[in-house]
C-alpha cells in the first residue's frame, strides 16, 4: 500500500556583487548575473517518517556549515539530523559558504544561506501532498568526458587540452545515464529528481551562474507542464565537459579559457538540454512503485590521509608561498599543469602536520527500493559504477558533495598514474575500495 507524500519549495540565494567566487586557483570576484543561483528542496514523508532534500548551486557546503544548517532546520521542522540531505550542485560559478568567513560579504552570505536553507525546508514540508513514485533511467550522451588521458610520453594528466596531438587515450570510465525519479501529487505540481554526473565548470568568468544544472531545472519545467525539477549531481571527480577531438560545430559557443579549457555559457545550455532529453526519454514510461517506507541513516567513517614525505615539504612550501603571494608567473609550469603542482603543495602544506585521518559521513535514504547515496566530495565515477550495481535495489543513485565537501577521492590507481585529482586529494590510495565497501555497508544498513 502507498504511503508516499511529496512536497516542493525553492528559494533565491543568488549574492551581491563584488563577493568571492569559488572553483579556481586564480582570484574571481562576482561583476554580474547570468542566471539566479536557488535552493530546491524536495520533503517526503511515509507514516511517521520524513525526509527533506536540499540542493544549492553551490560549489561545496564545507561539513561545519552542513552542522549549523542542519541545527537550524532540526529546530524549525522537528527532523532527525540524518533525515536532512544536503546537496552541492558543484556549479564553479558561486561563492563559497563559509562558516567562520572573515569577508564581510562572505558572512553575510553565509547567514542568508543558512536562514534560507531553513525557509526552504520549511515550506517544502508545508507543501507535503499525497504522491505516487515512478522512477527510470535515460541516457545524456557526448556531453561528459574523462578528464585524464594518457599521453604519448607515458603519463597521466588531466585536461591536456583540446586537439593536444600528444593524447593517446583517456583513463577512466563514463556512465551517461540519468536516472529520474518522479512524483505525481494529488492535487499538486509533479516533481522531477535528476542525477548525473558531470563537472559544472563550464560557464567559467566572473558572473554568477548555476551553470548546466540550472538549465536542466529550468529546461525540463519548460518542456513539461506542471512541473517542477530539482537535481542532484552524481559522481563526477574525474568526468567533465571537455571533448578533447571535437567534430563538426562542438566548439560552438564556446572560447578557449585560461587553464586551456574550453568553456562557454551557450554549451552549458546545450548539456542542459542534452540531460533534459534524458529525463524526456523516461518520464512518460517511468516504472510506477508503491512506497510503503521510508528511510533515514548516516555512516560515520575514517578516511587515511594523504599525508607528504617529509623531504618534499621545502620545495611544496616554496611553491605554494609563490602562490599565495600571486607570483605563479615565476613557477615554470602552465595550464592545467600549473593548476595541478599549485593544488599538490596546498595539500602538502596543509596536511604536514596531520591529521592521520579524517572523519566523515556517508548519507542515504531509501525511498521504499530506490535508494539516494551521498558522499561528502569528489569520487571518482568508478565508485558509482560500483555502487549502482549493488543488488536488491530498483535504483541506487549516488550523488556528490552531500553533507559536506572533503576533496577529492580517486581510484587506486589514478595515484601512481598521476594526474590533478590525486595529487591533490587530501586521501590515500585506497579511497575508493573503502568508499565502495562503506557504501554496500549503509546500503545493508537501510534495509
Amino acid at each position: 500500500m502507498n504511503k508516499l507524500k511529496a512536497g516542493f519549495s525553492r528559494v533565491n540565494v543568488t549574492p551581491m556583487m563584488g563577493i568571492w567566487l569559488e572553483g579556481y586557483f586564480v582570484p574571481r570576484y562576482a561583476e554580474g548575473v547570468l542566471d539566479e543561483l536557488e535552493i530546491n528542496a524536495l520533503a517526503l514523508a511515509c507514516g511517521e517518517e520524513r525526509a527533506v532534500f536540499l540542493s544549492i548551486d553551490n560549489a561545496g557546503v564545507k561539513r561545519n556549515a552542513v552542522a549549523e544548517f542542519k541545527e537550524s532546520i532540526m529546530e524549525a521542522t522537528g527532523l532527525s539530523a540524518e533525515s536532512i540531505y544536503i546537496h552541492g550542485t558543484h556549479t564553479h560559478t558561486a561563492p563559497p559558504i563559509t562558516k567562520d568567513a572573515e569577508e564581510v560579504l562572505e558572512q553575510e552570505y553565509y547567514q542568508t544561506v543558512k536562514r534560507k536553507m531553513t525557509d526552504a525546508a520549511v515550506m517544502a514540508l508545508e507543501d507535503l501532498k499525497p504522491a505516487k513514485m515512478g522512477w527510470g533511467i535515460g541516457k545524456a550522451p557526448n556531453v561528459a568526458f574523462v578528464r585524464r588521458y594518457r599521453m604519448k610520453d607515458g603519463s597521466v594528466k588531466t585536461n591536456p587540452g583540446v586537439n593536444n596531438p600528444d593524447i593517446v587515450e583517456p583513463v577512466g570510465e563514463i556512465d551517461d545515464g540519468v536516472s529520474v525519479i518522479r512524483f505525481d501529487r494529488e492535487a499538486g505540481e509533479t516533481i522531477v529528481l535528476a542525477n548525473f554526473g558531470n563537472h559544472p565548470d563550464v560557464v567559467g568568468g566572473c558572473k554568477i551562474s548555476a551553470d548546466w544544472p540550472g538549465f536542466v531545472r529550468r529546461t525540463v519545467e519548460k518542456v513539461l507542464d506542471n512541473t517542477k525539477c530539482i537535481f542532484f549531481n552524481g559522481l563526477q571527480g574525474d568526468i567533465n565537459h571537455v571533448n578533447v577531438h571535437p567534430t563538426g560545430g562542438y566548439l560552438n559557443g564556446m572560447f578557449m579559457d585560461f587553464d586551456d579549457v574550453s568553456r562557454g555559457y551557450e554549451h552549458a545550455r546545450y548539456i542542459g538540454r542534452v540531460i533534459t532529453g534524458g529525463v524526456l526519454q523516461v518520464f512518460d514510461k517511468v516504472q510506477y512503485v508503491d512506497v510503503e517506507t521510508l528511510k533515514c541513516k548516516q555512516r560515520t567513517i575514517q578516511v587515511p590521509s594523504n599525508m607528504p614525505k617529509p623531504e618534499d615539504m621545502p620545495e611544496a612550501h616554496r611553491i605554494n608561498d609563490l602562490h599565495n603571494a600571486g607570483k605563479d608567473d615565476e613557477l615554470p609550469y602552465e595550464g592545467m599543469m600549473l593548476t595541478t603542482i599549485v593544488a599538490e603543495a596546498g595539500r602538502m602544506v596543509r596536511l604536514e602536520h596531520g591529521p592521520e585521518a579524517f572523519e566523515m559521513e556517508l548519507s542515504g535514504v531509501a525511498i521504499g527500493d530506490v535508494v539516494m547515496l551521498g558522499f561528502p566530495g569528489e569520487p571518482f565515477m568508478g565508485i558509482g559504477k560500483a555502487l549502482k550495481e549493488t543488488e536488491g535495489w530498483d535504483m541506487v543513485v549516488p550523488t556528490c558533495i552531500t553533507n559536506g565537501y572533503e576533496g577529492y577521492f580517486p581510484m587506486y590507481d589514478a595515484y601512481e598514474q598521476g594526474g590533478y585529482e590525486a595529487r591533490s586529494s587530501n586521501f590515500r590510495a585506497g579511497v575508493d575500495k573503502l568508499l565502495i565497501d562503506e557504501g554496500r555497508k549503509l546500503l545493508a544498513d537501510l534495509r
